[in-house]
């Protein structure tokens, strides 16, 4: 059982808030991207004790099935996520007092990490995931479309990674200038600007090596796949959309290697060290850190798109 310390609203909880993803069907208790401090052990847990600083998956894994023995825990055949209420089951979430989740699903917090940064982990464990799941080189030219949470820490990941050439594309300039100073080294707006032609430009006519779509509509998709070049690779990390229109022909007389990448399998130790070390800048992304009692308000604002707000982060003890 966790005393809940902090719990970050995702794009996904705004979504539910809305009733537009089906996933998180009423009555609910959401959030998944959350840390705290363990306060009560059942009976057969081993090696974990009352207080005990802690964050969690957000994805509740059997460990029995083909996928989790064979360490895709991400796409365990009897996952439930926290938070999500759809058809297949119900599992209240972290936007309250206490939590409780499976031992195997716990990973410890480095001395001194604050609860807030710490409930980063989990959006920064999917950005991770996808940059593990390319095949990249340090000399790539990579793309990113979309600077929001997501698409920002893929691009810190990339960058931790030693990656060079990154571009970021999005139509909200305060994002765009977020992305600039946290590591992207182009900040491009298909509003303004033919993202195509300048990728073009910038790689003497080839295109990019490679690109990640953090949104997941049309637009961002056809935008990532049109910038790649010959023998290019798209990783797929939003789907806010539940369709796109896919050219075939292009994808494959270009070919085109395309990867979908689903939440994290693993990735929490690794991240909680970028986060520690201050690898990834975590400060800059977390935009308020409010009583979970205001989450409404705050609930409110994200859906509305409120200019400059990218994380919020809500604390069950004022």
């Amino acid at each position: 059982l966790i005393r809940v310390k902090a719990c970050g609203i995702c794009g996904s909880d705004v979504h539910g808030y809305t009733g537009t993803t089906g996933r998180r069907i009423p009555p609910i208790v959401m959030g998944h991207e959350a840390a705290g401090v363990i306060v009560e052990t059942g009976s057969q847990v081993k090696g974990w004790k009352i207080g005990d600083r802690v964050t969690f998956d957000s994805t509740i894994s059997c460990g029995k099935c083909p996928f989790c023995r064979s360490g895709r825990i991400n796409l365990c055949n009897n996952r439930r996520v926290l938070g999500v209420s759809c058809t297949e089951y119900k599992q209240n979430g972290a936007f309250a007092e206490y939590v409780a989740v499976p031992q195997h699903i716990l990973y410890p917090l480095p001395e001194g990490l604050e609860f807030p940064k710490a409930a980063v982990t989990e959006p920064l464990s999917v950005a991770l995931h996808a940059v593990n799941h390319t095949h990249l080189s340090e000399n790539d030219t990579i793309l990113v479309t979309g600077a929001g949470m997501i698409g920002n820490l893929v691009m810190q990941s990339l960058k931790h990674r030693g990656m060079k050439n990154i571009i970021v594309a999005d139509t909200d300039p305060v994002r765009l200038k977020l992305a600039g100073e946290t590591g992207a080294t182009t900040m491009l707006d298909p509003g303004r600007q033919d993202i195509e032609k300048e990728i073009m430009q910038r790689t003497g006519g080839m295109g990019a090596d490679a690109a990640f779509d953090a949104v997941g509509i049309n637009p961002t998709f056809q935008t990532a796949l049109n910038c790649l070049k010959k023998g290019g690779s798209l990783t797929l990390i939003g789907n806010y959309a539940p369709t796109v229109d896919f050219p075939l022909q292009l994808a494959v007389t270009r070919e085109i290697s395309l990867f979908g990448s689903y939440i994290s399998s693993g990735e929490y130790p690794a991240c909680l060290e970028m986060i520690h070390s201050g690898a990834v800048d975590t400060d800059r992304l977390i935009s308020a850190v409010a009583p979970l009692s205001e989450g409404p308000s705050w609930f409110k604002r994200l859906h509305n798109k409120e200019p400059g707000l990218m994380k919020v982060v809500l604390l069950p003890e004022d």
